[in-house]
């Protein structure tokens, strides 16, 4: 492999959120960290390389986002998730739950239901609630060790109220790659319904064979939809916040426009601007070698559950580089569950519960790290248990 992922990286002191920020989540701050999503990888050098080419030039004013940033998106879509985009439907934001937030308010209104499918990313629940709309809860089914999305109940649910659904694609935390039938399925719901699809697809970019990952941008219902995407997980910049948002229709786009406007959000980052374009033009070949990488990973993990904890199972991950661990088998409560983990074992997980129903029993676990890091939480884990 061109690059190294076994390489450890000491991020003390660099006022590292994962390493140095566990204080306000979990009440001491010398856990383990496998919790929040980003990676202890560096940046592809190629990234690294065109920040510190701008930074040289020592000036930084006032700046636009040019054509090739455009055609960067457009190519990597098209070449990695086969998306044929046009340059007018890209709309800059800074980051995703932000421009998702955007979203909320410029295609509903206070007291508007908004359907989420939990277990799921828990900012969803902020954004909603903050706003004034009501969350409506669409349960994914958890049959036979895989989750399946529920359209009886998202029909039971939906009323002359609701506006939206907000899905994960892939899903964070259950790893899913919806396939294309189930997309069609949900989009034809919910184009029946006059319901806007906002799809998250931040994590579209890890996706293991022979999955598939189906953006909304591909579907027969497109016009009725909004994709969320950018480089920040994919290429471990989520301290330089970047988004765009993609959306086809000219009156979702107006209307999306118009309230990113009022809260002066067009103002462009310089560095955010210079790490995407060069993400999207050079970061495939560091992206191919880190998809394997991950799954070794994920190997790792399962192997290590099934010979040293059988109570606990890895959900099949078909995506995302986040695992999510079925720890019922143990018979624990939640919080004899969280106190094993955090105050025994000393590592910082991820609640299942935060991510909503479904959650309860469940951790979920961030495995993009150097895999003795990786077998290290482990290790302790495993201690943990057998004391």
């Amino acid at each position: 492999m061109r690059y190294n992922f076994d390489e450890e990286i000491d991020r003390h002191g660099t006022n590292s959120r994962k390493w140095e920020g566990m204080q306000e989540m979990f009440g001491r701050n010398d856990l383990f960290p496998m919790w929040i999503a980003d990676m202890d990888f560096k940046t592809p050098p190629e990234i690294i390389e065109a920040i510190k080419k701008r930074a040289d030039h020592g000036i930084f004013g006032y700046t636009f986002r040019p054509e090739s940033f455009y055609d960067s998106i457009i190519k990597w879509m098209k070449t990695r998730h086969n998306v044929d985009v046009k340059k007018e439907w890209i709309v800059d934001g800074a980051g995703v739950v932000s421009t998702l937030t955007i979203a909320v308010l410029s295609y509903t209104n206070p007291g508007d239901e908004i359907i989420v499918q939990p277990p799921v990313y828990y900012p969803f629940f902020r954004i909603i609630q903050n706003n004034g709309r009501v969350i409506v809860n669409n349960p994914l089914r958890f049959e036979n060790g895989r989750y399946t999305m529920n359209f009886e109940d998202l029909l039971r649910k939906i009323t002359k109220r609701t506006r939206m659904l907000i899905l994960c694609s892939p899903h964070n935390p259950v790893g899913r790659v919806w396939k294309s039938e189930e997309i069609e399925t949900l989009g034809k719901i919910c184009q029946r319904h006059d319901i806007i699809v906002a799809s998250d697809e931040i994590h579209s970019d890890f996706v293991y064979s022979p999955n598939v990952h189906t953006s909304v941008l591909s579907t027969s219902f497109k016009e009725s939809t909004l994709a969320f995407i950018a480089p920040n997980k994919t290429f471990n910049l989520a301290g330089i916040p970047s988004s765009v948002v993609i959306i086809p229709d000219k009156r979702m786009r107006d209307r999306f426009l118009i309230t990113s406007e009022n809260f002066e959000l067009e103002t462009s980052n310089i560095f955010s601007i210079v790490a995407t374009e060069a993400a999207y033009t050079y970061g495939a070949e560091w992206l191919d070698e880190l998809l394997t990488y991950l799954k070794g990973n994920f190997d790792l993990v399962r192997s290590f559950l099934k010979e040293n904890i059988p109570q606990a199972k890895l959900v099949n991950p078909e995506g995302t580089y986040l695992g999510w661990i079925d720890f019922r088998g143990l018979g624990l409560s939640d919080g004899e569950l969280y106190n094993l983990i955090t105050e025994k074992a000393g590592i910082a997980l991820d609640d299942g519960n935060l991510f909503g129903i479904g959650g309860s029993g469940f951790q979920r676990m961030n495995v993009a790290m150097p895999r003795n890091m990786l077998l290290k939480g482990l290790k302790k884990l495993e201690e943990s248990l057998r004391r």
